[in-house]
């Protein structure tokens, strides 16, 4: 098992190689990463890959992002401290640390159960509880009794871009979240609200795990 010093120079290598050698240029989007300690959001055999470059296995088939990815959805959603976010589909809690780490208050919805509660513990001891409300339900469908919000965030693939969550966006706020009906690929569109409806564009081909519920698979 890797110790902490080795994690801390695999994290350093991250954001170097990974993050800002790519195109990763947000210095709050890459301070965000560097200090979120990655490797508390994995189970413990899978530590030592914890800042590999690529997604990695949590549980109840589902994945936590590349890092890569993390840091561009991220980034892409244009974050700034106080903002209300979205996030559909807590997983481990990774990228629900990094959008709090941004200064965001965080609302996150997972369907996994055991995943929200695990992903809690992780959130608490790090920190970050008291910018983070979560809860256990049907992603697709928002969260109305908190709407409306500046920036969503959905991380696993849908069909399409559910009407609940456009509806839930404010005017002028930032929507990331892949689409896509094959599980080989799908594409990552950022959509901005205007004049009440989205404007969305292609920015990144990617491979996530489905959307389930009413408005997805």
């Amino acid at each position: 098992m890797a110790d902490s010093e080795e994690l801390a120079e695999r994290r350093k290598r991250m954001l170097e190689r990974d993050l800002a050698g790519r195109d990763i240029d947000d210095p709050r989007v890459l301070a965000a990463m560097a200090r979120v300690t990655r490797e508390d959001f994995v189970p413990p055999s899978l530590r030592v890959q914890a800042y590999n470059d690529g997604p990695l296995r949590i549980g109840c088939g589902q994945t936590i992002s590349q890092p890569y990815v993390v840091a561009f959805m991220t980034q892409a959603l244009a974050v700034e401290p106080g903002m209300r976010v979205l996030e559909i589909g807590t997983g481990s809690g990774y990228q629900t640390a990094v959008l709090a780490e941004m200064g965001a208050e965080v609302f996150t919805i997972e369907r996994h159960e055991d995943l929200s509660l695990a992903a809690e513990a992780v959130i608490d001891r790090a920190g970050y509880g008291g910018q983070i409300t979560m809860r256990v339900d049907d992603g697709t469908l928002g969260w109305p009794e908190e709407a409306p919000f500046d920036r969503i965030l959905v991380t696993a693939a849908g069909p399409d871009i559910p009407a609940a969550l456009a509806e839930q966006l404010l005017e002028g706020g930032r929507l990331v979240m892949p689409v896509g009906a094959h599980r080989e690929g799908q594409k990552l569109l950022l959509a901005v609200k205007s004049g009440g409806r989205l404007e969305s564009r292609s920015i990144l081909n990617v491979v996530f795990v489905p959307l389930i519920g009413k408005d997805g698979f």
